[in-house]
C-alpha cells in the first residue's frame, strides 16, 4: 500500500476528502440512471437507444465505481477508520445508495456529534 501512500501524499487531505464526498454522491446518482436503464432495456429490449443507453450509463456508473474503490484505501487513512468502518465502506459500494449513507455518516471528522 506504499504506492498508494506516495499517490496521495502530492494532495491535501481536505481536497482527497472532497474528491470522495462528490465521487460518492455521483456513484448514487449513476446508479439511479443505470437502474432507469435497466428498466427501460427490459420494456424495449430491441431499441436502439435503449442499448445506448444502458451501455453509456453503465460506463459512466463503472468509472464512479472504480474512483470509489481506489480513493477508498486514502480516505480510511485520513479518518483513521477501524476494519469494521472499511468494510462497511467497501460493502458500500455494492449496494445502491449506500455511499450516500458513507458520505453522511463515515466522513465526519468529529464523530462524537
Amino acid at each position: 500500500m506504499n504506492f498508494i501512500e506516495k499517490y496521495y501524499a502530492k494532495y491535501p487531505e481536505d481536497k482527497i476528502v472532497k474528491w470522495f464526498k462528490q465521487i460518492c454522491v455521483a456513484e448514487a446518482i449513476s446508479w439511479f440512471f443505470l437502474f432507469t436503464a435497466m428498466v427501460w432495456i427490459r420494456l424495449d429490449p430491441e431499441g436502439l437507444f435503449a442499448i445506448i443507453y444502458i451501455s453509456t450509463i453503465g460506463s459512466i456508473h463503472g468509472l464512479f465505481f472504480t474512483l470509489y474503490l481506489i480513493f477508498l484505501p486514502a480516505v480510511r487513512k485520513i479518518y483513521a477508520w477501524d476494519d469494521e468502518e472499511s468494510i462497511f465502506a467497501l460493502m458500500a459500494a455494492f449496494f445502491p445508495f449506500a455511499t450516500i449513507w458513507v458520505e453522511k455518516k463515515l466522513l465526519r471528522k468529529n464523530r462524537g456529534e
